[in-house]
């Protein structure tokens, strides 16, 4: 890490989890990125590390039942965590609400997390899940940047206007939350992305 940024493209697996209790020492400081299945999470992680395959991406939508945590600049202390993504999972509903419970210990109880990425498809945002996630940092006071990934799907006016609606249906949490259009396969907000979570993991050296 040098002068307040971290090289993403350091980002290297550390451990999967299946709960809470089994999570890395709750030391240090991770963002986390979460996302209803098939908003392109895996892809945005991917693309903002400038690895392949860091992340799994599936044809299977809602695979990932781990929790996921990634260390930065070859420094255990810096993580980026991949949560498990919800919506068109097709699993029974008994294991839904074990992913369900064990993301909100994770969220609620976690001392390390300083930020949420929230992704969402430009087309289709704020979701019932989005809300969900949204309503829960609200009550904890956590800063969340959304992603509104695949912007290369629609054309910049629809793109622009789809972010413009965004913003103005969180006008109440624009203290919380900030906004931006991303894309994988352009590279579209990278800069912008990276600049957010460099925000939150060095806040853990300036405190």
């Amino acid at each position: 890490m040098q002068d307040g940024k971290i090289n993403y493209q350091t980002a290297r697996f550390l451990i999967s989890a299946p709960r809470l209790a089994l999570c890395p020492p709750d030391t240090g400081a991770e963002v986390a990125f979460a996302g209803r299945s098939n908003a392109g999470k895996s892809s945005a992680i991917n693309t903002l590390t400038q690895q392949k395959a860091l992340a799994r991406t599936s044809k299977t939508p809602g695979r990932t039942q781990l929790i996921n945590f990634f260390t930065l600049a070859n420094d255990e202390a810096y993580r980026l965590v991949d949560l498990p993504g919800y919506g068109f999972a097709k699993v029974p509903d008994q294991v839904k609400l074990e992913w369900q419970r064990h993301l909100s210990e994770y969220l609620y109880e976690r001392e390390a997390l300083k930020g949420l990425m929230l992704v969402m498809d430009v087309r289709h945002p704020l979701s019932e899940f989005d809300q969900m996630m949204l309503g829960w940092a609200d009550e904890k006071a956590m800063p969340v940047h959304i992603l509104l990934t695949k912007a290369d799907k629609l054309k910049p006016g629809a793109a622009k206007s789809s972010l413009l609606a965004v913003r103005r249906q969180l006008a109440e949490w624009e203290d919380l939350v900030s906004v931006q259009l991303f894309s994988a396969l352009k590279r579209q907000g990278v800069d912008e992305a990276c600049a957010r979570m460099d925000t939150w993991l060095c806040e853990r050296d300036a405190g």
